[in-house]
């Protein structure tokens, strides 16, 4: 459900733009099938457990699935924030599953992986907004899996220090915030985050010696110079992994596509980021938050 601020950019975004037509060729994937895309599939399923790559309706879930990669997404599929771009819902969530973190670990022994994802919904309900569900995962994780390399994508936790503790009690390989969207925007795109509290979160636990990592998307209303002070914005506190990727709208009900950002911008954005001393810069249309992040692990390893 979009708020107010939303529903006011929104109209006002829909009013001026010019109009999009169709998508362009590069922004077309193809559908998802193969032996290796039913099985995880099935291993979802059998053992009762939520990925980013379906409740947000990733256009790569076919390829990566197939890769034999996904994003785990733990602590439920409902989320207490109601973000502009995001498609997972929005309500109140149940008790966290504490048998949980124990079936992605038993999942990421059956998957064979040599690096993981794991990100979650906002739990704002929750005492350190089930800080303790993530530690708990990577810590099982490190104990059956233990060549396995781990990344969490982690919410801001309202800024709740005691909640970054917990998460350090297991460390991940890589500590992964997403900024998302310019410092203008967050009042439509992110109208219950803050952009200098997520920037305060990654020079935590970069200070606490973690390799950390964000994502932002283009196309939702920013200008190329506004990207490029984000971009400087995260080497002010030693980011070492960034990914771009085109916004698409997944609901009418949801923030507009403002522009289709052309091929050679994203070029733009990964020479210029290399420039400002990125270890990785993962910049095209398709890219996600965990876009090859198995790729960009081995890379900064």
């Amino acid at each position: 459900m979009i708020n107010q601020h939303q529903k006011h950019y929104k109209d006002q975004v829909e009013k001026s733009r010019e109009e999009l037509g169709k998508r362009p060729s590069w922004l077309k994937v193809r559908l998802p099938a193969g032996s290796n895309y039913t099985e995880v599939r099935n291993l979802m399923r059998n053992n009762e457990l939520n990925t980013v790559c379906e409740e947000a309706k990733c256009p790569n879930m076919g390829e990566c699935w197939e890769r034999r990669t996904a994003t785990f997404m733990i602590l439920g599929d409902t989320c207490t924030r109601s973000c502009g771009f995001c498609n997972v819902k929005v309500g109140m969530p149940v008790k966290p599953d504490t048998d949980e973190p124990r079936r992605v670990a038993e999942s990421v022994t059956s998957l064979g992986l040599k690096h993981v994802v794991i990100t979650s919904v906002n739990r704002d309900e929750l005492p350190h907004g089930g800080a303790e569900i993530f530690a708990e995962t990577v810590k099982l994780i490190n104990q059956s899996n233990p060549e396995c390399t781990t990344e969490i994508l982690i919410p801001d936790f309202k800024g709740d220090e005691q909640a970054f503790d917990i998460i350090m009690l297991h460390p991940p390989t890589i500590l992964n915030h997403n900024l998302e969207t310019i410092e203008r925007l967050y009042h439509v795109v992110r109208p219950q985050a803050k952009y200098e509290r997520s920037l305060q979160l990654l020079d935590w636990f970069r200070k606490k010696g973690l390799m950390t990592k964000s994502g932002i998307m283009v196309g939702i209303g920013e200008k190329p110079e506004e990207i490029l002070e984000l971009m400087k914005d995260l080497r002010s506190v030693d980011c070492k992994i960034l990914t771009i990727g085109q916004y698409l709208q997944p609901t009418k009900l949801h923030l507009p596509v403002d522009r289709y950002v052309e091929l050679d911008e994203f070029a733009m954005y990964r020479t210029k980021g290399k420039e400002l001393g990125f270890y990785v810069v993962e910049s095209a249309p398709l890219v996600r938050s965990s876009y090859h992040a198995d790729e960009q692990a081995r890379g900064v390893a």
